[in-house]
């Protein structure tokens, strides 16, 4: 789903552009209200998360793979407005470092991959989460739907934005039913790597997941050596989830399966073009396709400049990408939790 540069053309890049740069502007100042303390260190580590877990594409189709986009994970871990930030700083990073995704089709990325996919996902797991139960499973099986669903959905927003401008002349119908179609398998994907990762997560820290806030336990009581529920009748008796695992054995068992994932396991993930690639590829779409503004870059196609050996090359990329990322949410996740923290300070409280 990386567009790159001369797919869209510039007028339509240019108000992506602006679509992009404006949702980044409310989603700081919805931030605000998302990150505390507890959870502003989390969100950095999604994004390192998010990063890893994309360089793993897998086969979905004779030639053709997918890989994680990460809006629907992000928004259900982090809450909506981070999570088009998390996505975001990893679409940043793998342009400016990487060359993966055109710097003149940012916009573009941006408003399909962190916009579209955070928006549907989220509000897909919201209106499940209102006729469902509240519980982790509930929360679990939501989270499957919702990011089954964003992928098709960021997809489609792709052909929109073809339809306006894009470079070259195809049936828009074609476009359109290839798009959706692979992408919708590509969805399974990454529904089955959300739910797992959320359910991973609510099994160990239920209280720094944002999408299970408010989730109770029944009370259980030992009766004769045996644990039991209290009764339906005292259902007002219930206390939040316990927590299982402390923030730093959290932060830091994420941090070391991201660099491993990237490290180590992105060698062994699939070689063939992604939905997008094999789409413009087969319909072409791809025929004014412009050469990256960094390709040239020591990290380019994620591998190190100069390490002949292919395993060691991309390991070392994926690490130095995992890192770069961690590093660079977490400043963000921290300069808006403190802007925050500003603002509900106690001069502020007293003029209140």
């Amino acid at each position: 789903m990386h567009v790159p540069d001369g797919f869209i053309n510039a007028p339509t890049s240019a108000v992506t552009g602006v679509v992009a740069a404006g949702a980044i502007a409310v989603s700081l100042r919805g931030a605000r209200r998302e990150l505390d303390e507890r959870t502003a260190p989390l969100a950095g580590l999604v994004a390192a998360f998010i990063f890893a877990v994309q360089m793993l594409n897998f086969p979905v189709a004779a030639g053709t793979s997918g890989h994680l986009l990460g809006g629907a994970l992000a928004a259900i871990l982090v809450g909506p407005f981070t999570g088009v930030l998390c996505v975001s700083v990893v679409l940043l990073m793998q342009g400016i470092l990487f060359a993966d995704g055109g710097l003149t089709a940012l916009g573009v990325n941006i408003t399909n991959m962190a916009v579209v996919t955070t928006v549907v996902a989220y509000a897909v797991f919201r209106g499940l989460l209102k006729v469902l139960p509240r519980t982790s499973r509930s929360v679990t099986a939501a989270s499957f739907v919702a990011a089954l669903l964003s992928v098709p959905a960021a997809a489609l927003a792709f052909t929109l934005m073809y339809a306006v401008g894009g470079t070259t002349d195809v049936a828009i119908g074609k476009v359109a039913t290839a798009m959706v179609g692979v992408h919708v398998l590509i969805g399974i994907g990454e529904a089955t790597i959300t739910a797992l990762t959320v359910g991973a997560v609510i099994a160990v820290r239920p209280d720094l997941v944002y999408g299970a806030r408010g989730l109770r336990q029944k009370l259980r009581l030992r009766v004769h050596g045996e644990l039991v529920d209290v009764p339906a009748a005292e259902g007002a008796r219930t206390a939040p989830v316990a927590a299982r695992t402390s923030r730093r054995t959290l932060w830091v068992t994420g941090l070391v399966t991201s660099l491993v994932l990237a490290g180590f396991v992105s060698f062994y993930a699939s070689s063939s073009p992604d939905g997008l690639e094999k789409v413009a590829a087969d319909k072409g779409i791809d025929k004014k396709t412009e050469e990256h503004a960094v390709s040239d870059s020591p990290l380019a196609d994620y591998g190190v400049k100069d390490v002949t050996d292919a395993r060691l090359s991309g390991g070392l990329a994926g690490v130095i990408g995992v890192g770069v990322t961690v590093v660079a949410g977490s400043t963000v996740f921290w300069a808006v939790r403190r802007r925050r923290s500003t603002d509900v300070s106690p001069t502020t409280v007293e003029n209140v």
